[in-house]
């Protein structure tokens, strides 16, 4: 996704999906600890992971039962080789241009937003997480950059425009966003709502996690919108031109 800020800004989003597959005998977990999920064991005598240099198989030994039964309505996998394939979508984001211009001299804040939606099968849910390609991720060249917004320990409620100071930032809403995003009417990362452009931090190369289910949304799916803004504070002197971001969105299952 690219973001374009004259003093505009244009911001650059790239949707990227990671597919994974799991065994599984049933939608719940057989075994689960603070660090860990088995969601699938075996009862047998026999077998393991065998491997070469063209080849990798797992094997069991003593299981009953097992095999693929189909009727009318249903499918059943049974067994521990049975693999249920984890099926998970994303809709691609659009790229955005933040509006309006802005003046270096007089400053204000120009803002834009995407949204994706994110659907998967997966009894276990998936996670939504954004990362920006630079540092700063606000951009004209390699030495004119917007800053990146500069958060507390948790995400600022109201996004701050500081005399002199200019800065990037983002804030997620939708039905999964994460415990950091969420709020209680005045602070972020308490609370249980979801106010509107409130929680506000910067990109970082790093991969962030912004929304994130422990459940199948299937088939309706749930979208996350994403929105951006660029402060420029009175007499912060922003050289003038066109700016670039890239970030990335990334959902997996988890």
């Amino acid at each position: 996704m690219r973001h374009i800020f004259a003093t505009s800004a244009l911001l650059a989003v790239i949707a990227t999906l990671a597919v994974l597959s799991t065994q599984s005998l049933s939608f719940a977990q057989v075994a689960t600890s603070t660090n860990y999920r088995i969601q699938t064991d075996s009862i047998n005598f026999g077998g393991g992971l065998s491997t070469s240099t063209n080849y990798r198989q797992e094997s069991t030994f003593g299981e009953v039962g097992t095999g693929v039964s189909t009727s009318t309505n249903y499918s059943l996998g049974a067994g521990y080789q049975q693999m249920q394939q984890i099926y998970i979508a994303m809709t691609v984001p659009s790229d955005v241009t933040l509006s309006p211009n802005l003046a270096g001299i007089t400053g204000g804040t120009s803002n834009g937003s995407t949204s994706v939606k994110v659907t998967t099968d997966n009894p276990a849910g998936y996670s939504l997480s954004i990362k920006a390609q630079n540092s700063p991720a606000m951009q004209k060249s390699g030495t004119v950059t917007i800053p990146d917004y500069v958060q507390g320990s948790n995400a600022t409620y109201s996004y701050t425009v500081t005399t002199g100071q200019a800065s990037f930032g983002y804030t997620p809403s939708g039905p999964d966003i994460v415990q950091y995003f969420k709020d209680n009417g005045s602070l972020c990362n308490v609370g249980t709502l979801d106010t509107n452009l409130a929680c506000w931090a910067g990109l970082t190369t790093s991969q962030t996690v912004i929304a994130q289910k422990t459940a199948s949304n299937h088939p309706n799916g749930a979208t996350t919108t994403v929105s951006f803004r660029v402060g420029i504070g009175s007499g912060a002197s922003v050289e003038s031109g066109l700016y670039t971001a890239t970030t990335t969105l990334t959902a997996l299952p988890l």
